[in-house]
């Protein structure tokens, strides 16, 4: 039941969830250019959003094999239909904020995860 987790778990759990990150937010920022003829886009907010969506969509080639390059796109890609939004509209971080609490929670799971894996391997040179 308690079996030692494989070797590279840890790292297909990123791998996995870098590219869910990416693949969402493919989708939010292609629908957010879908609907800049319906609803106005701020001109910054569309220069930005076309900079971002082609980038995510090379990452999921380009940055296959480096975990860096993901995280930087991912937080790119989120900066860029974030920051001008609460630039525009301050009371927009309030809810930000409150989307921070499930995130640390998620992150301390990951890290205990990330621990517990570790500390199932036996120790080397037994």
């Amino acid at each position: 039941m308690n079996a030692p987790a494989p070797t590279g778990s840890w790292s297909r759990v990123e791998f996995y969830t870098s590219f869910f990150l990416l693949a969402v937010l493919a989708t939010v920022i292609g629908m957010r250019l879908g609907f800049a003829d319906v609803w106005h886009l701020p001109t910054i907010d569309l220069d930005l959003s076309v900079i971002a969506l082609p980038l995510v969509l090379a990452s999921f080639w380009l940055a296959r094999h480096s975990r860096r390059w993901r995280l930087a796109i991912v937080t790119f890609a989120a900066a860029t239909q974030l920051v001008p939004m609460v630039v525009r509209e301050p009371i927009l971080l309030v809810p930000l904020l409150g989307a921070l609490v499930p995130v640390a929670i998620l992150v301390g799971c990951l890290v205990a995860l990330s621990k517990k894996g570790s500390s199932n391997q036996p120790p080397k040179g037994s």
